[in-house]
């Protein structure tokens, strides 16, 4: 029930993305064109084990002659697994308004199911479904297992079923290992909402979610469970997704939950010093444009490749690299994709460490031939760049003139993507495993036509920000970024200045065009934060976007958009660590008042 298509093509994505075992959800059987038989055949020869059918649903506590009635229903599914070729049943807890209340009559029904099971060479797990009508929580559930006693009948454990509600993890450790017959896990974001909608609508692979997961599989590792770990996940979008991409995730986050239950296991994060350089892949014509903005932000051209067009402008610690040239990489993404970012550096303190990380959540690793380094495959297409401090990867470029010595913008302070809704977890769950990076809530930002959903992703220095943006509606403008840009890409470039009003200064003088703010802005600024006179009309002179914390304060500015594509943010941040989220729907306003 996790992925999208057919039951062939599920079970294919599977196997090819490296999984050891499916659960058969019997709706797949019911409209495969095929026999039982003919579906454990091919689970098998796909090298998959078969590791339960579910769901078996309102068994437990019916009286007469609903009870009789399930004992058949369950005869026919122990039919069914023999010609599946699978040994395990899974039961939900009953949700039926015929049931009846009683821990010792559940084990009763469950012993005698359990006995059917065993003279067939069977198994039947027990599992409490959260909106369950009389046994909703999984320490009731063990403890009907406990009862009944049986060898053929052991407990489910779902992790939202028992994360949802908040329950206690000190019953998992007291369970027999051999007790636990399956484990299901899933992620989730937090919502205020009913269980039931929750639960089918919003799961998340694990770490893409909100979940306190790693409490979860610790849990589980004091209970000393040695058994198969599996995905139950009912999520919109990944039923509409391509079924390999979300069986790839799949796996990955199964590799994230072994690191949270035994960290040793895997490489550690790689410490992110930074962004290194972003690469933008232009025309000539455009690539004359961009520069002649970047000189104006007060860039300097340091380095320029002896044939090819490859330019490179830095200020402070912020470096770009202008690629027009007509062959490679970058011609190639701007053939696709227009004038756009292609390529991103991370600098990090150990590449070995990095690479050895990657390897182990399976990041494809490229070694293309613009640059002479390592690289993960990024967002549509794009490339991820690792380098070490002092590599030399500029070798292959003329040295022109030095970087400005003293700049107003010294490093790159946050690099913005907008992406399709169906790839925001994906990407979350990348960036959240192979670099290390650690996710904020996710936040809703209100456009014109529409909202956009944001989230951000920093490392524990904050040396390295990534806020991916992604949009439902068509007409928002993150949605039309993604229909000009053929895909999703980099919309916006944030970057640092220690004093903002300096910095805009000389940009303006330089004749850099600032977004316009309306002075209803302003007014409700005086209002909501009560500041000085001077330092409003300052804010309103430049156009600069505000916001306050209890730690401190934000300023942000920003450029027009270049080709109607990306543009620069310039901030100064005050001990504040976040974007500035409650002013993002009056640059949005502003911009699309600009492309109308």
């Amino acid at each position: 029930m996790s992925l999208s298509g057919d039951l062939k093509g599920k079970l294919e994505a599977i196997a090819a993305a490296g999984f050891e075992g499916v659960e058969l959800f019997e709706q797949d059987l019911l409209t495969f064109d095929g026999s039982p038989q003919a579906v454990g055949t091919f689970i098998r020869s796909l090298g998959l084990t078969l590791v339960a059918l579910q769901p078996f649903r309102d068994f437990e506590g019916l009286p007469e002659p609903e009870r009789s009635r399930a004992f058949e229903r369950a005869e026919r599914k122990f039919d069914l697994m023999e010609a599946l070729g699978t040994d395990l049943l899974l039961v939900c807890s009953n949700v039926s308004p015929k049931s009846l209340a009683g821990l010792e009559r559940a084990a009763e029904d469950l012993y005698e199911l359990a006995e059917r099971a065993r003279r067939r060479g069977m198994r039947v797990g027990f599992e409490a479904l959260a909106w369950g009508r009389h046994i909703h929580d999984y320490r009731d559930a063990w403890e009907v297992v406990r009862r009944a006693d049986h060898p053929s009948l052991g407990a489910v454990l779902d992790s939202f079923h028992i994360l949802a509600q908040d329950l206690p993890l000190s019953t998992v450790p007291r369970i027999p290992p051999e007790k636990i017959f399956l484990v299901q896990v899933a992620d989730a974001p937090r919502l205020e909402m009913g269980l039931l909608p929750w639960s089918r609508h919003f799961r998340n692979l694990p770490g893409q979610g909100q979940l306190p997961l790693q409490s979860f599989m610790q849990a589980l590792e004091d209970a000393r469970y040695q058994g198969f770990v599996s995905l139950e996940i009912f999520n919109d979008q990944f039923r509409s997704a391509s079924p390999r991409e979300v069986a790839q995730d799949g796996y990955r986050s199964l590799i994230y939950l072994q690191e949270l239950r035994e960290p040793q296991t895997l490489p550690p994060p790689p410490a992110n010093l930074g962004v290194g350089f972003v690469e933008f892949a232009l025309s000539e014509g455009e690539a004359a444009e961009l520069e002649d903005l970047l000189g104006r932000l007060g860039f300097a051209c340091t380095h320029a490749h002896p044939t090819r067009q490859v330019r490179l402008w830095q200020q402070g610690q912020a470096r770009f690299l202008v690629n027009a040239d007509a062959e490679g990489f970058a011609h190639a993404y701007h053939l696709l994709h227009g004038p756009s970012v292609c390529a991103i550096g991370l600098e990090v303190t150990d590449l070995s460490q990095a690479l050895a990380r990657a390897r182990a959540y399976r990041a494809p690793l490229l070694e293309p031939a613009d640059w002479p380094l390592p690289a993960l495959g990024g967002l549509e297409g794009s490339l991820l760049y690792l380098l070490e401090p002092g590599t030399p990867w500029t070798e292959t470029l003329r040295p022109l003139h030095p970087p400005p010595v003293r700049p107003h913008l010294t490093r790159i302070d946050h690099i913005a993507q907008v992406m399709p809704p169906a790839q925001l977890l994906s990407w979350r769950l990348f960036y959240r495993t192979v670099l290390g990076l650690s996710a904020s809530d996710l936040t809703e930002i209100p456009d014109p036509k529409g909202l956009i959903e944001s989230q951000a992703l920093q490392n524990p220095e904050r040396t390295l920000r990534l806020v991916l943006n992604a949009s439902q509606h068509t007409e928002t403008l993150a949605s039309r970024f993604l229909n000009a840009y053929y895909g999703g890409g980099v919309q916006h470039i944030a970057l640092e200045t220690p004093d903002i009003f300096a910095a805009l200064k000389a940009l303006e003088k330089a004749g850099v065009a600032l977004l316009p703010i309306p002075e209803t802005y302003y007014l409700d600024l005086e209002a909501r934060y009560g500041l000085d006179k001077s330092l409003l009309e300052a804010l309103q002179q430049h156009n600069l976007l505000y916001e306050q914390s209890e730690e401190g304060e934000f300023f942000q500015a920003y450029t027009d958009a270049f080709a109607g594509r990306f543009f620069f943010e310039i901030v100064e941040r005050r001990d504040y660590d976040g974007f500035g989220a409650s002013n993002a729907s009056v640059r949005i306003a502003a911009q699309l008042r600009q492309l109308s």
